[in-house]
């Protein structure tokens, strides 16, 4: 019987009663120790009428092992393993056999784990408890939680029981238990028996919680109980202490040893018991009173907290002869380098090694956490300054692969005084700046790589001046541009064509970026980075589509969000907005869902321009907050377009004019904008304003090469020199589908020019066609534009509307992603792998596509457009 939880079983009944009827849910129990928590989640269970109850339980003393946690949820169902898709059945494989590698990306075990449970729910639903979160080692943390934020259409519920620190659950909900009140607090205690002499007393000191209350109130049958200033949690474990300090020696020393062993597995545990002349027997006191279980072959303390006391209550040297004789106990190789480390006080290369050992075995299976803890330890029991320098630097990679970018620098911190080794002291700063990097400070992380990477060994070192001259590029960071195309002797196209561009010798500068994307390596970001600066639509949305198939091919969650922002960019300036939504809101889940929120503000800037051709202002401007770097300039260049659409053309021009005379007036989104400023400008009757910037963009649009570039830049001259020929130049280029936006803008002031030189019939064609265009775009400034300008001309045809309704457009952009896949044939298993998400939820996307398509099967959906 359960008092004073009745808000809190609602909320569990209302999960549960989700799972039954076929849809997902996680709930985090979050407070302190003894308010409940294991209560709930036993009562969950015991509620779960018709649920396949699958536990997981966090170990203090495994918070460091690789998928410790997850070995506990996939051991009752790893027959359903062969099942999976083939990535992501050797990434859980991996997770059971730490012998195997795990693949590349530390995403791939929770892809999994969600593509398993749904497998298992197909048998029925699925309840998976989860309780001392606190303690899961991170790659189960993280494996579990991106399961439960991408669960959709599974009858699968979590429940996570978790203090208040130590397990991150952002985006998922969660619920705090009450504190008992007075009431049921003392029904509680009469429940429980015998009441204490003074229950008001215990009452009042537990502060409602419930094991505080039993335990106060245990401790009141043999002595008063003083108020004290600790807190509650606290005064607990002091009780658990004094009634452990008080069995005999023997019992506290096997108690000692179930607490350093901390699984409770029982033959592990009696090796080292017989190591040090201790046995089963020694355990009936601490079971009598009540301090432990042993059932079969496990040993289970009543609370967590008795361990600690156990633990804590013993002296180190104690601490330290126990862990020895568990190391000599266990078989498993990662128990042993756990133990080893703990029973180690001084420097020991050879323990030191075997915790290497392990920290590898990790790394493998892309535990890179748990790797990172792991060479830290072996750093601490390194007796030499480089080689424990070395071990913190590997120990600090390892913790930006796992996403904690603060341990990383702080790693690097503690390893850069240990050592004068001028390449170790690059490779730190390699990892220092990819830290930079990840907390928004390009400038500083571009400068680091630049400045070591002469002391770097060759091959390492170009890779840091590329790589520093890029941040360096995207932060406005001209002169370490040039410094790192200085140290490469400008024999580097790439840094060499940024380092021209930083100049604007766009006629050095863009060949040479056009001749590295055509040398270099597939493998290459950089060849769709250049492609970008190019103003090559075609070959950047092939180079991203290609790397977006990569990641979805081989696992690559975490790789993918920045590859689709770079397809979605070049699909917006293709038109294809529709796609570009698609791209973008799956880049966004994929960050939230990763824990990766840096990305989240520059992925805004593509939306942001899609709603300024639209004229959604209020949509744009909140999309436009991000910071103020590359990113930050093409959200600029996207509200300087909204004001241009909406006729405020002063506000154009003074976005602009900031952007152009500050340190990023050279990126390719400050210099493709210039179009905007310069028809603001003429529109406000003094083209002044923007010439010279107009002479930078004609000269890029130029050196480039690409048609529409030059198309704009000859629409812009016809702009100022009123002369028809500019406008059919400028079309011609437009020919062959890229930009249509822009096409469409130059039809429109094409028309213009001929409705003011009284041709009202000769400017209807081009007007039609802008407006076409322009409402196909759903871009309503620009249809407003033109359509005034067309009944200017005396056009009698209908008031143009957005477009015809289109199916697709009722489409969520995910049922949009699961309708083409599965139009092209894929089944419901291979496109959740290509989208890392459930089966079970591509057939919920499909099912509630269907009817929004007027299709009622896949067959159907073939024969449908759509593009």
């Amino acid at each position: 019987m359960l008092y004073g939880r009745a808000g809190e079983q609602a909320a569990i009944e209302a999960l549960l009663a989700a799972a039954r009827a076929g849809r997902s849910g996680a709930l985090v129990l979050r407070g302190e120790a003894g308010i409940g928590k294991s209560a709930l989640l036993r009562w969950a269970a015991d509620a779960a009428a018709g649920l396949r109850v699958l536990w997981v339980t966090g170990i203090e003393a495994e918070a460091d092992l690789a998928f410790g946690g997850l070995v506990q949820l996939l051991w009752p169902i790893q027959d359903r393993l062969a099942a999976l898709p083939g990535p992501q059945a050797a990434a859980l494989r991996a997770v059971l056999d730490s012998d195997r590698t795990g693949g590349q990306d530390r995403f791939v075990s929770g892809l999994a784990v969600l593509t398993l449970l749904s497998d298992v729910a197909d048998d029925g639903p699925v309840l998976c408890l989860v309780d001392d979160a606190q303690w899961l080692d991170r790659a189960t943390a993280d494996a579990l939680l991106f399961a439960a934020r991408r669960m959709a259409a599974e009858p699968v519920a979590i429940l996570f029981g978790a203090r208040d620190t130590g397990f991150a659950a952002p985006d998922l909900p969660e619920l705090r238990p009450a504190r008992l009140d007075a009431a049921d607090a003392g029904r509680l205690l009469a429940e429980r028996g015998p009441v204490p002499p003074s229950p008001a007393q215990v009452i009042a000191e537990s502060a409602g919680n419930p094991l505080a209350l039993l335990e106060f109130a245990a401790a009141q049958q043999e002595h008063h109980i003083a108020a004290g200033p600790l807190p509650v949690a606290d005064r607990v474990l002091a009780g658990f202490r004094a009634q452990i300090s008080a069995l005999p020696e023997r019992t506290r020393l096997m108690m000692l040893i179930a607490a350093a062993e901390g699984r409770g597995h029982l033959p592990t545990l009696l090796g080292a018991a017989d190591v040090l002349g201790v046995g089963l027997a020694d355990l009936a006191q601490a079971e009598t009173a009540r301090l432990l279980d042993v059932t079969g072959t496990t040993v289970t303390f009543r609370h967590p907290l008795v361990g600690t006391a156990a633990y804590q209550g013993a002296v180190l040297a104690r601490r330290v002869v126990v862990h020895q004789a568990l190391a000599e106990s266990t078989s498993d190789a990662d128990c042993r380098a756990r133990h080893l480390a703990a029973a180690t006080t001084a420097p020991d290369e050879r323990i030191a090694a075997e915790i290497v050992r392990s920290a590898e075995r990790a790394r493998a299976r892309t535990a890179f956490a748990a790797a990172a803890g792991l060479y830290r330890q072996a750093a601490h029991l390194t007796a030499d300054d480089g080689g424990r320098a070395a071990r913190l630097a590997e120990a600090a990679s390892l913790a930006l692969a796992a996403g904690n970018g603060r341990q990383a620098a702080e790693l690097v911190g503690q390893a850069q005084p240990l050592t004068e080794d001028a390449k170790a002291r690059a490779g730190l700063a390699q990892v220092r700046a990819a830290v930079e990097f990840e907390f928004g400070d390009a400038r500083a992380a571009g400068r680091l790589l630049v400045a070591h990477a002469p002391s770097a060994e060759p091959a390492r070192a170009v890779e840091m001046l590329r790589t520093g001259a890029r941040y360096a590029w995207f932060s406005g960071d001209r002169e370490t541009v040039h410094d790192a195309d200085n140290a490469l002797d400008g024999d580097d196209p790439l840094v060499r064509g940024l380092a021209a561009l930083v100049d604007d010798d766009f006629a050095t500068g863009l060949p040479l970026l056009a001749d590295y994307v055509a040398r270099a390596a597939s493998s290459d970001p950089g060849r769709t980075y250049c492609a970008m600066i190019l103003g090559d639509d075609t070959t950047t949305r092939e180079l991203a589509s290609a790397e977006v198939a990569r990641c979805r091919r081989d696992g690559l969650i975490g790789v993918l969000p920045a590859v689709l922002q770079d397809l979605a960019g070049a699909q917006v300036s293709a038109g294809l907005h529709r796609d570009a939504a698609a791209s973008v809101a799956e880049a966004v889940r994929i960050s939230r869902d990763t824990g990766s929120h840096r990305l989240l503000s520059r992925l805004n800037a593509v939306p942001a321009r899609v709603a300024a051709i639209e004229g959604d202002e209020r949509r744009c401007r909140e999309l436009a907050e991000v910071p103020p770097d590359a990113g930050g300039v093409a959200s600029t260049a996207a509200l300087a377009l909204l004001d241009l659409g909406l006729g405020r053309y002063e506000s154009t021009v003074d976005r602009m004019d900031s952007v152009l005379r500050g340190p990023l007036r050279y990126t390719t989104a400050a210099i493709m904008a210039i179009p905007d400023l310069f028809e603001a400008a003429v529109r406000l009757g003094d083209p002044g304003r923007a010439e010279p910037a107009f002479h930078r963009f004609d000269a890029w649009a130029q050196a480039g090469g690409q048609p529409w570039a030059r198309a704009v830049a000859a629409r812009c001259r016809a702009m100022l020199e009123e002369g028809e020929a500019r406008y059919l130049h400028a079309l011609e280029l437009h020919t062959g589908g890229a930009r249509p936006f822009e096409r469409a803008r130059t039809e429109l002031l094409y028309g213009e020019w001929l409705r003011r030189a009284k041709r009202r019939s000769d400017a209807r064609v081009p007007l039609r066609s802008a407006l076409e265009v322009f409402a196909r775009l759903h871009a309503r400034p620009w249809v407003d534009r033109a359509r005034a300008e067309l009944d200017a001309t005396g056009d009698s045809g209908p008031a143009a509307e957005p477009t015809a309704d289109n199916p697709l457009d009722r489409l969520t952009p995910q049922e949009l992603q699961v309708v083409r896949l599965a139009a092209d044939g894929g089944t419901s298993r291979e496109i959740a792998a290509q989208l890392f998400l459930s089966p079970r939820t591509v057939e919920h996307h499909l099912y509630r596509a269907f009817p929004k398509l007027g299709v009622r099967s896949r067959r159907e959906l073939a024969r449908l457009d759509l593009g």
